[in-house]
């Protein structure tokens, strides 16, 4: 690939056949980028026909180079130069002083003055045209007389190259990582499961982690069902799977929240009608607005460090937000009716308690979407205990006096027990990662949503067999790293080290002679109390811990690491049409996955524009 872009890349550089006097076609000599000749004079052929040349530092030496052709080219130019003193010092306009006051030789490298240019368009999203521009082109003359300008295409060449180069870093950290990969999924254009299913699976290839998938996090879209017994399928017959791919499939859990809330608010939508109404008659006009302001300023005690906020009917987050802005506002808005004929939507004291019933209840699902849709991923120990949290949320306001509220939590809670009656085996072994909660705590999370104990304790049994085949099919050659020592130099530190490991390994012996699993005795160890470990990274936890647990730390890697929904790849077509603007409305594919693959790697994106995105992408 590298090859064919250099080969357009020098033809761009090429001028076109010229027609000389005689009428006959002559092809006319290529420009001479190299920066030898800055320093090289040529003094015509030879007598044995082979264009010479005489360095500009020492013409007093009368000393000439062959160049040119394929047998010479400039390379005896370009060793000359290197070593010749005379051009260091005779051509001034090649000076300058360095931080010691010495007089220096000024040398650009054109190739790394490129890459320097991609990489800044790279990082800055700037157009391709933008090394074409007569401004830009005059200011890289006046900087340095010897620049070369070059042409949008040989940018394009010098950003591909970056994106290839970067590409096979991470190729190279994925090939050599000993812990499995897990994958999210989102398809820009509508295609068939079978389609997506065989796409998939050569991206894999391509990147050769086929055989290293542990789990593809995919929305609730019937295609994704389909064209993921497809691939599932392809992947089961090259045996990549753990446990028969048992775990393979995880469902986005933000896309699952969202339609348990949109379906709970189909009840609330004419409760909130006039609440609705009242910000929409405030916010329509400036002059509504002003008067809307003296209002809050008579009544007094309102903070208004939050403005008022309108409501869209497609995205569930924002009635929450508007609740949580209009609360505060409420005698002002009583205000208004009174000095204001022409507005009749103000709530009754009834109906705002109802507003903030409502405001309350969705509270909890907001923190929850924020928690798993935010830039910093959490691990998916975490997810377990925000659907049970929810699943608890719903049982107890099925009772509640409020009709509105109880009518809500039964249609939201049908939609819940239709995805996560069985929230997911695989993450809630996530949970019993987590060493704060294991099954002890499990078991009590689920004596709270389940009233009957035997079923209870048939869930947790269940959960714990499955991590106990999980453990069994982790291959154990990738875990156990046996630590090398070097003769010589050490000392006493290299003798201290190696006693240091062979008590380790008396221990891990002790273990297997103990007839236990690695997780049985995980297990058996008292949990972490909350109290001191609040803020504990699970990760953190286990990489501390892999030389006692080392295959069960291999596997906390990989379960703990699953995505719980599918921001990541909905925010990456969102950053796409910020990458495909009106400058760049005709790029190509590859070119347009080079600048956000290479963007991503390099610098990543920003924090709160991504948080922005990623919300977005979900309501």
């Amino acid at each position: 690939m590298e090859s064919a872009s250099l080969n357009q890349s020098v033809n761009l550089d090429e001028e076109e056949l010229e027609i000389t006097k005689s009428g006959k076609e002559t092809s006319k000599k290529p420009k001479e980028f190299s920066d030898v000749w800055n320093f090289f004079i040529k003094k015509g052929v030879g007598q044995d026909g082979i264009q010479i040349a005489e360095c500009k530092g020492c013409k007093g030496c009368k000393k000439e180079y062959k160049c040119g052709g394929k047998k010479y080219g400039t390379s005896s130019l370009r060793r000359h130069k290197d070593n010749c003193k005379m051009i260091k010092f005779n051509d001034v306009g090649q000076m300058f002083f360095d931080h010691e006051g010495k007089i220096k030789s000024k040398k650009v490298d054109q190739k790394i003055a490129r890459d320097l240019l991609a990489a800044a368009v790279i990082k800055h999203d700037l157009p391709f045209s933008f090394v074409e521009y007569d401004g830009i082109r005059a200011w890289i003359k006046y900087v340095n007389p010897d620049g070369v300008c070059i042409s949008r295409n040989t940018l394009v060449f010098y950003i591909t190259r970056i994106y290839m180069r970067e590409k096979g870093k991470l190729k190279h950290v994925l090939g050599n990582n000993p812990n499995r990969i897990c994958l999210t999924s989102d398809v820009w254009t509508a295609c068939t499961r079978v389609e997506l299913a065989v796409k998939l699976f050569e991206f894999l290839k391509e990147w050769g982690i086929e055989k290293k998938v542990f789990s593809l996090t995919l929305d609730n879209a019937s295609s994704n069902d389909n064209m993921k017994d497809i691939l599932k399928e392809q992947l089961s017959l090259h045996d990549s799977l753990l446990c028969g791919g048992e775990f393979f499939h995880i469902r986005c859990s933000a896309h699952i929240l969202n339609l348990i809330v949109q379906e709970g608010l189909k009840v609330a939508h004419d409760t909130l009608h006039k609440i609705r109404e009242s910000v929409k008659y405030v916010k329509v006009s400036e002059s509504r607005m002003k008067k809307f302001g003296e209002c809050v300023a008579t009544v007094g005690n309102i903070d208004t460090s939050i403005g008022l906020r309108l409501n869209v009917s497609t995205s569930w987050n924002s009635t929450y937000l508007m609740l949580d802005s209009v609360i505060k506002y409420k005698r002002a808005f009583a205000y208004l009716q009174l000095n204001d004929r022409n507005y009749k939507y103000c709530p009754s004291n009834e109906e705002w308690k109802r507003g903030e019933k409502i405001y309350e209840f969705l509270e909890p699902f907001y923190d929850t979407t924020n928690l798993i849709s935010g830039s910093s991923y959490p691990t998916s120990n975490l997810y377990f205990m925000q659907v049970w949290k929810i699943d608890v949320l719903l049982k107890e306001n099925l009772s509640s006096e409020d009709v509105v509220i109880s009518d809500m939590c039964r249609r939201m809670k049908e939609k819940f027990d239709k995805y996560w009656t069985q929230y997911s085996m695989v993450l809630a072994f996530g949970a019993i990662l987590d060493p704060r909660i294991k099954l002890s705590m499990l078991a009590y999370f689920y004596g709270k949503v389940e009233s009957d104990s035997t079923k209870c304790q048939e869930k947790v049994s269940l959960h714990y067999s499955n991590a106990n085949k999980s453990c069994s099919s982790q291959p154990q050659s990738s875990s156990i790293i046996t630590p090398t020592f070097t003769q010589g130099g050490g000392g006493m530190k290299s003798k201290g080290k190696r006693i240091f490991y062979e008590i380790k390994e008396f221990e891990s012996q002790s273990i297997t002679s103990a007839g236990k699993s690695q997780l049985d005795l995980y297990l058996e160890e008292p949990k972490l109390e909350f109290a001191y470990y609040e803020d504990l990274d699970v990760l953190e936890y286990w990489k501390n811990h892999k030389h006692r647990f080392p295959i069960l730390a291999l596997m906390a890697g990989d379960v703990l690491a699953i995505p719980i929904t599918t921001v990541a790849s909905e925010s990456a077509f969102s950053i796409g049409a910020c990458v495909l603007n009106k400058y760049r409305s005709c790029t190509l594919l590859e070119k347009v996955q080079a600048l956000i693959c290479t963007r991503n790697w390099l610098h990543g994106y920003n924090i709160g524009n991504l948080q922005a995105i990623n919300l977005n992408c979900l309501f």
